[in-house]
């Protein structure tokens, strides 16, 4: 199983990561305004668990919008 991470890069919002973590990763909002913070206050947020085929796509479509992003 696959780690999907996201890490503080201090150049997106928090409104921008919400919506884009709502979006990409199908997390509600109450989640990804969770995800949010802990992203805020610790420096990075593991985000999703998965296959490759699932992690993948959303690595790649978040790299896309800028987010500074890994596969564990």
């Amino acid at each position: 199983m696959l780690r999907l991470m996201i890490y503080n890069d201090e150049v997106v919002t928090l409104e921008f990561v919400i919506e884009s973590l709502v979006e990409v990763c199908d997390h509600h909002i109450e989640q990804a305004e969770q995800c949010a913070w802990l992203l805020y206050f610790t420096g990075k947020c593991q985000i999703k668990n998965g296959e490759r085929n699932q992690i993948y796509p959303m690595y790649k479509e978040l790299l896309s919008r800028g987010f500074n992003v890994d596969i564990l």
